[in-house]
């Protein structure tokens, strides 16, 4: 029986969690499952990662093999937390900054 360790998704629409499985490879990705050794959810600011290393290496030692999501997940959850994480902009958000320097600047101009 070829085994693997992979993401099973939960959640509703639009709105997923995972569980990290040890599963047979022929089964649904949904479906039967031996154990769940962690959760991942990427909603979360920061995403939400916890694994029970030990289980996992104990099934890798036994010859289950790690998808290349579990395997991103395992490094992370290795390395730790990132650091402070900046938000990106929106070109309306920028736009108003703009419009707030520039009026700055006039109004600085007008007083001297």
């Amino acid at each position: 029986m070829a085994v693997k360790i992979r993401l099973a998704r939960h959640g509703s629409k639009k709105r997923p969690y995972y569980r990290v499985v040890v599963a047979d490879s022929r089964s649904p990705r949904d479906g039967r499952f031996i154990e769940e050794v962690g959760r991942y959810n990427p909603l979360t600011s920061p995403k939400t990662i916890s694994l029970d290393i030990e289980k996992i290496n104990d099934w890798q030692s036994k010859g289950a093999q790690l998808t290349d999501a579990v395997a991103a997940l395992m490094k992370a959850a290795e390395e730790g937390p990132k650091t402070e994480t900046v938000a990106k902009k929106s070109k309306k958000q920028l736009a108003k900054e703009a419009e707030a320097a520039k009026a700055a600047e006039a109004e600085a101009a007008t007083e001297e």
